[in-house]
């Protein structure tokens, strides 16, 4: 199982981030491995609520059906998938306020036949720098959306 987690403060706040973390609409604009919504998601994120999207990660395309599991407004939102070749993963997003707005806190976790060794490691290491860049895009999108 490959993990990666980052945590970093933004400025934005904990309101104004969750407003964009938890609208599918914005998906797009920040979370860096998703491409498109295959089908309309919802236009609230509660527990049980399925999405399907394209994912893409080291250059390749997954579609994944995401279930949201534990939604804590505005402090924390779970997903879990389930992608093609059996790929699973799961992300956590936890909000904390901060000194100068929040805390982001993005845990991930992938697991499959092909997810090992050293696909694994490239994994990870792909999903790292997509943690940072997904950071960097959330807080610029929830500063400038409050």
């Amino acid at each position: 199982m490959g993990h990666i987690e980052a945590s970093k403060e933004l400025s934005a706040t904990p309101d104004a981030l969750w407003a964009v973390v938890s609208d599918p609409q914005t998906w797009d604009k920040w979370f860096t491995i998703h491409e498109k919504w295959m089908q309309e998601p919802p236009a609230v994120l509660t527990t049980g609520a399925t999405l399907v999207a394209k994912i893409v990660m080291l250059g390749m395309a997954n579609k994944m059906e995401w279930v949201v599991g534990d939604v804590d407004a505005p402090r924390s939102l779970a997903l879990a998938g389930t992608g093609m070749a059996g790929v699973k993963c799961e992300f956590t997003f936890t909000i904390e306020p901060a000194d100068a707005g929040s805390k982001l806190t993005v845990a991930g976790d992938f697991e499959g036949a092909l997810i090992k060794g050293a696909l694994g490691k490239a994994v990870e290491k792909d999903g790292t720098k997509q943690i940072d860049q997904t950071l960097e895009k959330l807080d610029a999108l929830a500063t400038a959306a409050a």
